[in-house]
């Protein structure tokens, strides 16, 4: 059986920073692309950003560029966000996903096969 288990959410100030983790088990971590999703109240769920699976491929969305970070540790099984110079825009429920689709696919939620629970964002002005 597959999870994901994100983890690393809470409030913090605006411009402050967050490291987001999420735990994988019950797959071969190292095959699957991760993407990180995030749904803010009231809107659709959006992507966030992508790493492949050895971590050579990496995208992201236009309005976290540069604040960022994607990252993986194959040897843990786990893939991580590094959120800095948090914007209240930035607050939503983040969710880790993956996809064995190739890296085209990354962008698109539906192109992913397994979601975690999800881990609450908070960013105050």
């Amino acid at each position: 059986q597959v999870q994901l288990v994100e983890s690393g959410g809470g409030l913090v100030q605006a411009g402050g920073s967050l490291r987001l983790s999420c735990a994988a088990s019950g797959l071969t971590f190292s095959t699957y692309g991760m993407g990180w999703f995030r749904q803010a109240p009231g809107k659709e769920r959006e992507f966030v950003a992508a790493i492949s699976g050895i971590g050579v491929i990496m995208y992201y969305a236009d309005s976290v560029k540069g604040r960022f970070t994607i990252s993986r540790d194959n040897a843990k099984n786990t893939a991580y966000l590094q959120m800095n110079s948090l914007k209240p825009e930035d607050t939503a429920i983040y969710y880790c996903a993956a996809t064995l689709n190739d890296y085209r696919a990354y962008g698109s939620f539906d192109e992913y096969d397994y979601w975690g629970q999800g881990t609450q964002v908070t960013v105050s002005s």
